[in-house]
């Protein structure tokens, strides 16, 4: 059984090969936009999209135009990979159920820079401390901070806020599936007063990062108003703002990262609500016919939410428990909170307050994020079983 894993690192370019980087996956942007223009050109003339064997002829074809000539100075792969990346994105965009936005143009200094090597076994080669790189990089040093273990497929070199970062994607051969050594099970209410809180009754606190962070990012973007537009002292400044949201996503991530791992060890299924981040945090601005209520309530909350980050916070439980031989169960959040986790009894007036429940058949009481937390778990044996256990109409 073969268990693919990637593996981050640091990277310590010199100045000449942080230029070289930077002109390629300028290149590769530069394919993308191009190549996105053309799709959505076909659309308009009522076309199908073009597919990645379509969109790969358009790069010889732009080689040899005297405006994009300069793609010949591109390494080839790159911008192969990129309209792969892009056939994905469309792919997804067409996929029903995956509620994915269509492809969008990538600009300079926003959207993030990154190149693929792909085939690293016959291009790259690996030194302990050292990879050397093709498209005229060579010997680059990255900072080791675990032995890469597995054979390497491909790699993939990022910039993250001012920061060259490299990839590896790792091969590992297992002999048996992996079996989960737990055998106990997990439900977890994510919310805003606290991160998370397990069936078990314990409060996991979160971060807040961003929240934080907010008034230095909002003093350093107030600066950069006073600075003449691509300065060296507005890109400084850029560099500053950046270098804080990056620290706000690194903290965020550490926090996912030591809860993840400390629950995927201790339970071998974890259950949780299957929330649409999108959908909770549109804007309650209406419209000039039909204006909204609470609208900067309405605004703080969706910050607030955005700063909890529970996708990311999903998607490491997903691999995690993957790795471990565990299962993460996703279950619809209908009436999780309004659901008397003794009697089944469901009811609005059962949620007497954010933090507090009491069922009015029952008389059960306890704090609300709890209650939530059973019934997820809950939810999740019904969903394995196959079992659709009924439950009493909503009042």
């Amino acid at each position: 059984m073969k268990r693919q894993l990637g593996l981050k690192y640091r990277l310590d370019p010199t100045p000449q090969q942080a230029a070289r980087l930077r002109v390629l996956a300028g290149h590769a942007r530069f394919v993308w936009n191009h190549a996105l223009a053309e799709c959505l050109a076909a659309r308009e003339r009522g076309e199908r999209v073009p597919r990645y064997a379509t969109m790969a002829g358009w790069v010889t074809t732009w080689k040899r135009q005297e405006a994009t000539a300069f793609l010949t100075e591109a390494y080839t792969d790159n911008l192969q990979q990129k309209l792969r990346d892009l056939d994905t994105a469309w792919q997804r965009h067409f996929t029903p159920g995956l509620a994915a936005d269509a492809p969008r143009f990538k600009k300079k200094g926003k959207s993030r820079d990154a190149i693929r090597f792909v085939n690293f076994p016959k291009y790259c080669r690996l030194d302990h401390r050292r990879v050397k790189l093709p498209a005229g990089l060579g010997w680059v040093r990255f900072r080791q901070s675990r032995p890469v273990e597995g054979r390497i497929t491909s790699c993939t070199v990022g910039l993250d806020g001012g920061h060259w970062h490299i990839s590896f994607q790792v091969e590992v051969e297992l002999a048996t599936p992996p079996r989960h050594p737990a055998t106990a099970a997990v439900g977890l209410d994510m919310g805003v007063a606290h991160f998370a809180v397990d069936s078990h009754g314990t409060p996991h606190a979160g971060r807040n990062s961003f929240r934080q962070l907010e008034q230095r990012i909002a003093t350093t973007q107030r600066r950069l108003t006073h600075k003449t537009r691509f300065s060296r002292n507005w890109k400084k400044q850029k560099a500053r703002i950046a270098r804080l949201h990056q620290k706000a996503a690194n903290v965020r991530r550490d926090t996912f990262h030591k809860l993840s791992t400390t629950m995927c060890n201790n339970h071998a299924m974890v259950a949780i609500e299957d929330l649409r981040v999108r959908n909770m945090t549109t804007s309650a601005k209406g419209s000039l016919a039909a204006p909204g209520k609470r609208v900067k309530q309405k605004a703080g909350l969706n910050k607030a939410i955005l700063d909890q980050g529970w996708f990311e916070f999903r998607r490491q439980l997903t691999y995690k428990q993957a790795w471990r031989g565990g299962l993460l169960v996703a279950v619809p959040p209908h009436h999780t909170s309004q659901t008397c986790p003794e009697c089944g009894h469901v009811e609005a007036a059962n949620r007497l307050s954010r933090a507090s429940f009491c069922c009015q058949a029952c008389g059960h009481a306890d704090h609300a994020d709890v209650v939530g937390a059973r019934n997820i778990l809950a939810k999740a044996h019904e969903q394995l079983s196959g079992q659709d256990l009924p439950v009493a109409p909503v009042k």
